[in-house]
């Protein structure tokens, strides 16, 4: 066996890997949705949700179809570069999951008081830490193994189908008070390195 096609094997392990992570993180999603619903949380009916599944099986499916199809070389700088954001981005999401407990989900529940807001683990910082781990996982990925067509067009569709899923679930959160006055002031996705000023009237005010 050559060393052109051992690295073709172990990519395609490594992407066989992350759908594996995928359908355990499903199985999670569901058991939480039946804890949330029993407690009065509904799931929400979505129209991006579908999308959103095809298009991370595309990725991961495609990331290795292009590398054997069109020939994709391994460059160690690039793979093992892309490989350690892949699983920074890995442990990122798996945080998130370890901070939202049972509140962790893959789709859009309906927002209730009696949960609470959750502002810590990477909620400290951003609003959305699951969605920045999603796509910087899904971006890397095919990059891996050079796969820079399935990265490129992948990525181009991702911010489509988030811009639309991040826009829906916030009209959800914003609902909620508490989580409006907890997370609003925060940026979705990168942190703030200098703290925002606050109104002079807010510190008058000791709030």
């Amino acid at each position: 066996m050559t060393g052109a096609s051992t690295s073709v094997i172990a990519f395609a392990g490594l992407c066989a890997a992350v759908g594996v992570v995928r359908l355990i993180e499903m199985t999670i999603s569901r058991r939480h949705q039946r804890a949330l619903a029993a407690g009065g949380a509904a799931r929400l009916r979505e129209r991006l949700f579908p999308a959103m599944v095809a298009l991370h099986t595309a990725i991961i499916v495609g990331a290795p179809v292009e590398v054997v199809t069109l020939d994709r070389p391994w460059r160690p700088g690039l793979g093992w570069s892309a490989l350690v954001v892949v699983l920074a981005a890995q442990a990122l999401r798996w945080w998130v999951i370890r901070t939202l407990g049972a509140q962790w989900n893959v789709q859009i529940v309906a927002s209730t008081p009696s949960h609470g807001v959750v502002t810590s683990g990477p909620y400290r910082w951003i609003r959305h830490p699951n969605y920045v781990a999603v796509f910087v996982e899904l971006a890397a990925l095919p990059l891996v193994h050079g796969a820079w067509l399935t990265a490129s067009l992948g990525a181009l569709a991702h911010v489509g189908i988030l811009a639309g899923r991040i826009r829906a679930e916030e009209q959800v959160l914003m609902s909620d008070g508490a989580y409006r006055a907890a997370m609003s002031d925060k940026p979705r996705f990168v942190p703030r390195f200098v703290p925002a000023a606050r109104d002079s009237r807010d510190v008058a005010g000791g709030s």
